[in-house]
């Protein structure tokens, strides 16, 4: 057995928070309390922004009864952050990580986050300081490579799935026109999930359209005009990164702001919706149009949360430090599905360059032919990971 490598563990959260990703700061928090090989436990406000700034906290002495409250909490709470480290950014970090002895060093988030750990990864092989570098899986764009679903996705497909299907008992009473604008730049996974609102045949979302499939105007204008002279009323889902043939995000025209990653920011406008809503009003004939934009309502809302999600987030964390103490390299948890019926999962340990900075999309098997809706084999997916929804009733009385 090799020989464990011994000294401090610092963890930070990166990204857009999630109603779950407490849950895999506090497993790692408490996995790292039976792990002889860590000593202090220090976290890191706002990413590594807090490394740099060395805004770090003592998470050691945090009592059994406030971690379960955080854990329980929905967004991060070490503060989160959008940074890409530099080369100059990296030696400072190694500055504070050796003053501090930090020799496990864990970072919470998706694929940029991921490509950050790797960055530092590398930069301490270059240095030769050793020290075991971790992502732990967190995103609800549910896009990260290696991983069936990741944590974060089940609690936020949740929130869309539920939002939906009042938004549509909204239509069926007052009827029209409704769109709405969820999250997801590349991948179409939150937006699809909203076809779990569905519990009758008439049921919205009528319309679905992902960033997978290029978005055409007029196919939309089409798809929205037949969809309510058959049933009256039309409910609408679009994800804020669809694009034209071209590749051409349609909210692009309207918003000119970016990231620190060199995103166009999407989120937090209501362009896309307004947009769109403008079109059918113009070019259908139909007077009663609304939009809403989820914006972040789908990250961080409390109560609606998927157990599933829940008890996989804690998993990740826990495994991850677990991984990491007897581990001769760094690495990413990914969940993976077992095959079968039954729903059932297994982590599996994969190189930090499977994750960084890539992107995973919808598969073309979850997609409808006509690019306008999601198919079972989606509905199959995502039900066991998003879990029970509620139960709604309508008459069934016969009009006399």
């Amino acid at each position: 057995m090799k020989d464990l490598i011994k000294g401090n563990m610092l963890i930070a959260q990166s990204g857009g928070p999630s109603a779950v990703i407490n849950r895999s700061l506090v497993g790692a928090i408490m996995e790292a309390r039976r792990q002889k090989a860590i000593k202090g436990i220090y976290g890191a406000l706002h990413g590594i922004k807090g490394v740099l700034e060395e805004k770090i906290i003592d998470l050691r002495k945090e009592s059994q009864a406030t971690l379960k409250a955080v854990a329980a909490t929905p967004s991060s709470a070490l503060g989160s952050v959008r940074k890409k480290p530099s080369h100059e950014d990296c030696i400072e970090i190694f500055k504070v990580l050796q003053k501090r002895d930090v020799r496990y060093f864990f970072y919470i988030g998706g694929n940029d986050s991921a490509e950050t750990a790797y960055i530092i990864s590398q930069e301490a092989q270059k240095a030769g300081y050793e020290m075991r570098c971790f992502h732990i899986p967190k995103t609800i764009d549910n896009d990260l490579r290696e991983n069936d679903h990741t944590p974060g996705f089940g609690s936020a497909a949740k929130f869309v799935a539920t939002a939906i299907a009042g938004i549509d008992l909204d239509n069926r009473a007052l009827p029209g026109v409704h769109v709405s604008v969820i999250m997801g730049r590349h991948a179409g996974f939150l937006t699809a999930a909203s076809a779990l609102a569905r519990h009758s045949q008439d049921d919205g979302p009528h319309l679905i359209y992902l960033p997978e499939r290029p978005f055409n105007i007029d196919a939309f204008l089409n798809d929205v005009k037949n969809v309510y002279e058959n049933l009256k009323r039309c409910v609408v889902v679009v994800s804020e990164g669809i694009a034209d043939m071209d590749g051409t995000l349609i909210v692009s025209k309207f918003i000119k702001e970016t990231d620190s990653h060199g995103n166009v920011q999407l989120s937090g406008t209501g362009a896309l919706g307004d947009l769109l809503a403008n079109e059918i009003k113009a070019k259908t004939g139909i007077s009663r149009v609304r939009a809403d934009t989820f914006g972040y309502l789908q990250r961080s809302f409390p109560g609606i949360v998927s157990a599933v999600d829940a008890k996989e987030a804690m998993d990740v964390g826990i495994i991850a430090v677990k991984t990491a103490v007897k581990s001769d390299s760094d690495g990413s948890i990914a969940i993976k599905r077992k095959p079968g019926k039954t729903y059932k999962v297994y982590y599996e340990c994969v190189g930090l360059q499977q994750v960084a900075g890539a992107t995973r999309h919808m598969p073309d098997n979850f997609i409808a032919k006509e690019n306008n809706n999601v198919t079972m084999a989606f509905i199959d997916y995502a039900k066991p990971i998003v879990g029970e929804l509620p139960k709604l009733g309508r008459f069934k009385a016969v009009r006399i």
